[in-house]
Parts: structure tokens; sequence; C-alpha cells
């Protein structure tokens, strides 16, 4: 490694960087000013999960006197953000792929915001089935504040749900900044691409990975380490659209540890797939699968007593 002395040293040093720079387009982003903020991104989640948990987050002590004018409020500041973060993402798209002047990006964002905005009620039942699945499921749970308060799973799913109807109206790069801060956190890794029915409850939750291409149904129960995941990933982007993730039907359970790989791979309804299984072909519906267990062998050992030596100059 060169060692950077003086002036002239610096000023080499930085040309070498910049040739860097040239030599590697697709890791700088310069000469455009369109790219979008993770900064205002994460704000942005922020405000939403306001919107979709009132007296939760943000304000408190709201009362239906105040209720109105906050969540319009609410809702008008949402928009301006999103749409300019939206607008910036479509620009950094279309100038990627050469597309210098994007004449119809603002009117794009600004259709592709409102769409979103329209989805919050939706949005909003789902996540009450998901918190009531965790309340069902949990019995360690107090309550469903606890669970909206405090789960590191409910968090990702929250988050997860939000970046599914963004990733479904197509929104570049902004569905995958919010789930991967979603990974940041809590140690869950849910694709936005991934769809999930209501009632969906992951219990602890680190190490879970849910792909792009899974499917899950209704009413659908995993544990932390649950991997639903690629078969083989090989062949890179040729496998971009594929279904390359499995297919987890309703009232389905699945504890730790378990990976379930391949787009061809369905876990039928009503499944129970037990912990430290690895799973590449479909499981019948209402069909346990397990490993067999290992056989555990105990020795009884007589009773030692510890004296620990003391040193010479150690006085009590």
């Amino acid at each position: 490694m060169a060692q950077v002395h003086g002036q002239s040293d610096l000023s080499r040093l930085a040309e070498d960087i910049i040739a860097t720079y040239r030599e590697f387009p697709a890791t700088q982003y310069i000469g455009a000013n369109s790219l979008p903020s993770r900064d205002v991104i994460i704000h942005l989640i922020g405000m939403i999960r306001e919107l979709l948990f009132p007296g939760f987050f943000g304000k408190q002590s709201l009362s239906d006197a105040d209720l109105s004018y906050h969540v319009n409020s609410m809702v008008s500041g949402v928009r301006d953000a999103l749409f300019d973060q939206i607008r910036r993402a479509i620009r950094h798209q279309e100038q990627r792929g050469g597309n210098t002047e994007c004449k119809d990006c603002d009117e794009t964002a600004a259709a592709l915001t409102d769409e979103f905005l329209g989805s919050i009620p939706k949005i909003r039942r789902t996540l009450s089935t998901d918190a009531q699945a965790a309340f069902d499921g949990d019995p360690a749970a107090g309550s469903v504040d606890e669970i909206i308060f405090s789960y590191p799973g409910y968090l990702a799913i929250s988050i997860y749900r939000i970046a599914h109807e963004l990733c479904a109206l197509h929104v570049p790069l902004i569905p995958r900044i919010m789930t991967e801060y979603a990974h940041s956190l809590t140690g869950i890794d849910i694709h936005p691409g991934a769809s999930i029915g209501d009632y969906f409850f992951i219990d602890h939750g680190t190490g879970v990975v849910i792909g792009e291409t899974t499917i899950i149904g209704r009413n659908v129960k995993i544990y932390q380490g649950v991997t639903l995941g690629a078969l083989s990933t090989r062949g890179g982007q040729q496998l971009r659209g594929s279904k390359r993730h499995p297919t987890i039907q309703d009232d389905v359970m699945i504890y730790p540890n378990a990976s379930i790989l391949g787009g061809e791979t369905v876990i039928g309804a009503g499944a129970t797939i037990n912990g430290n299984v690895f799973i590449t072909q479909s499981v019948p519906p209402n069909t346990r699968v397990s490993v067999k267990h290992p056989e555990l062998q105990y020795r009884n050992r007589p009773p030692r007593e510890f004296v620990q030596e003391q040193p010479n100059d150690f006085q009590i």
C-alpha cells in the first residue's frame, strides 16, 4: 500500500481515485441530481407508519376532534415527500437507460404516488390481521399494543406491506431500500416482490429469508431462521422474472431453521414443517415433515469437588 506524505501525493491519490470512477461507472453517480435519498425514504417509512398506527407513533394523545385535521396533514406530507422520491427514482432509472429528458416522469410519479396513497386503507386492514395472528399465535404476547410497539417480526412485515404496494406499481429502487432497511433493523429479509397473504406471523424472526418470487397463503406462521429461497442462482440475471422460490399454501406452520427451496416446490395447505429440515420437493396438504431425531446419549459422571488454588499473596 502506497503511503501519502505531501500535498502532491494527495493530489496524485485523488486522481487515482477519480480514474476508478471512470473505470467502473456503474458504482458512481456523478453529473445528475435525481438519485432518491435513503434518509428521506427511511423518514417516509416513519410517516407512513404513523398513518397506519395512529397514536402509536408520532403524535400521541389524538382525539376524534383533531383526527381529521391530523390525518389530512399527514397524507399531504407523505404525498409531497413520496412524490419527490418516486420522481427521483424514475428519473434515475431513465437516465441509466440513456433517456435524459424523461418528459413524462413527473406525471408518472404523481399517478403512482396517488395510487399508493389509495392503498393505505387496504394495508391497514391487512396489518390488522397480521397483528391479530401474532397475538393469537404467541402466548407470550401481553397485548396487540405490545406487538405493534416491540415485535421485530411485525415491524418487518409492516415495512414489507408498504414496500410491496410500491413494488406492485413498478416503482424502482424505493421498495428494496425500504425492505433492506427493515432487514438491517430486524435480521428479517423479505423481498418486496414476494406475495404474502393476510394473518401472517413471523415469531422471533432473526435470520428469516423470503425470496422475491415466494408466494405465501393465508394464516401462515414461520419461526426464526426459516429460508424460503431459490434452489440455484447460478443463472444469475438470466433467471430474472422466473419463479425461483417456493409456494406456501394456507394454514402452514414452519418451525425454526427449515429451508424450503425451489420455484416448483409447493407446501400444501395445513402442512407442518418441523425444524432443521431441507426441502426441495412439494409436500402434500396436511403433512408433517421432520428429520429423524439423532440419538441422545447421557453418561453419569461422579461428582468432583473443585478447589481453587489461591496465589501466595492472596488474603481475605
